[in-house]
């Protein structure tokens, strides 16, 4: 099939690479002509594992090439993907101007049948927006011109989002038009193969799916951190509890690691979304509220816990392992790392970090500072430095001598926000570790 994908940002450069993959031609338009060059030049602006190889191996094979001309992406896709960013807005709901301006420009465009596919993240009736400003702006020009719209929302994770994309357990499709089921089973065939994993459902059904998905797995993360917060003032060891609670196949283990917080592009913006629109609807979410207040909680607790050990925090150097929200991205938005790292400086204190990948977007949002020293690895970032916290549970970060840990840290002490250490090793080798909910 014949497929272009409007945004070349994480969701659309992974879905477009991906559906090359498989045979189909694919076209990904931006009007970002810097990102798009870098893609063309072979250069993936992201950092995925695997992502670079597959974009570079389906340039090669022909069927993958990046543009900023909409009208060619347009007239030569049969299935349009819009895939662009939708931020959050100061209110907290979901800022459709991209959405609505790649709509508009289909409707600008369009010569023949095309079938519109919304894979962002998007709210409830969004199908129905996107299907207005299409037909408006076909009207406007006086044309005819027949299309479909439908939900296909993605549930990629970053960091496993080809993994996601290519061997997920479902493929959601808001439609209840048979033509439009047939070109989505024949776009997902390649990906259907075992067993049939398509699920089709009502428009506004599959765009809700999206958000509570999303906020599901956002509240088992808080309600865990809340269990480690009541864990720690009973003397329990929330590492017991989270093993007796995950044997439990109605619970599972996934998302009950307790920590620091989430952050990242989907869960904050997504809960907080769901929110605004039930409030805007009249109903009051004490639930999903309560998620999100646990978090922003949660992202202080580094720093409070640094600062109940070691007082005055001016004029300390704290060494920093893992920037990124989580492993195997160089993102970091809404990352515990930067709460942390603004409540030192703010405190007076010097940072030292280090992530595996997302240095150069940590010195692209704080640029060069006195009080930051990005370090070339985990060793320079300890050196000298007077206490450790660790925001992102990196494999890197995982096997440590503990006892040369020690003899680095002016004040022999570990705050672990991803609980990767065992207390009684840790403590055996001098150091003062505190974790989230562990106990000696």
């Amino acid at each position: 099939m014949h497929i272009s994908v409007f945004g070349s940002g994480y969701v659309g450069l992974v879905a477009g690479a991906c559906l090359a993959d498989v045979g189909h031609q694919v076209t990904c338009m931006d009007v970002n002509a810097e990102r798009i060059a870098q893609l063309n030049a072979g250069e993936v602006p992201i950092f995925e594992p695997g992502l670079s190889t597959l974009v570079a191996h389906n340039i090669e094979a022909g069927r993958l090439r990046f543009t900023t001309n909409a009208e060619q992406a347009v007239l030569e896709g049969e299935l349009l993907f819009i895939a662009v960013g939708t931020p959050p807005d100061e209110d907290g709901s979901a800022d459709l101007r991209y959405v609505l301006d790649v709509a508009r420009t289909i409707g600008q465009h369009m010569n023949d049948y095309k079938l519109v596919i919304d894979k962002s993240t998007v709210p409830v009736g969004t199908a129905e927006k996107v299907q207005a400003a299409i037909s408006d702006t076909l009207v406007a020009r006086g044309a005819d011109v027949p299309f479909d719209v439908c939900s296909n929302p993605e549930f990629m994770k970053e960091g496993a989002a080809i993994e996601d994309f290519t061997r997920g357990a479902r493929i959601i499709v808001g439609t209840e038009s048979e033509r439009v089921k047939a070109r989505m089973h024949e776009c997902y065939a390649p990906y259907n193969r075992n067993h049939d994993k398509l699920m089709f459902m009502s428009v506004r059904a599959a765009e809700l799916t999206k958000y509570a998905a999303n906020a599901m797995l956002a509240t088992k993360i808080s309600f865990m951190n809340e269990m480690a917060n009541l864990a720690e003032r009973l003397d329990v060891d929330i590492e017991d509890v989270r093993r007796g609670i995950g044997s439990d196949p109605r619970i599972g283990y996934h998302f009950i690691y307790p920590g620091c917080g989430y952050g990242g592009s989907c869960f904050p913006k997504d809960v907080q979304a769901l929110e605004r629109t039930a409030r805007q609807l009249g109903y009051t979410p004490a639930l999903l509220s309560a998620v999100e207040t646990v978090n922003l909680q949660q992202k202080q607790t580094l720093f409070t816990k640094l600062q109940t050990v070691l007082g005055n925090l001016s004029g300390k150097t704290i060494a920093v392992w893992g920037l990124a929200f989580k492993p195997n991205t160089d993102d970091m938005r809404e990352a515990p790392s930067r709460t942390l790292m603004e409540a030192l400086w703010q405190a007076g204190a010097k940072v030292q970090a280090f992530d595996p990948e997302a240095m150069a977007e940590c010195r692209r949002i704080y640029g060069e500072r006195d009080d930051l020293l990005l370090a070339g690895d985990r060793i320079q970032a300890v050196k000298g430095a007077d206490a450790l916290v660790i925001c992102t549970e990196w494999k890197a970060f995982r096997s440590v001598d503990l006892e040369w840990l020690a003899n680095q840290l002016n004040d022999r002490l570990v705050v672990d926000g991803r609980n990767l250490f065992t207390p009684s090793a840790a403590e055996a080798a001098g150091l003062m570790y505190v974790g989230v909910g562990r106990r000696s």
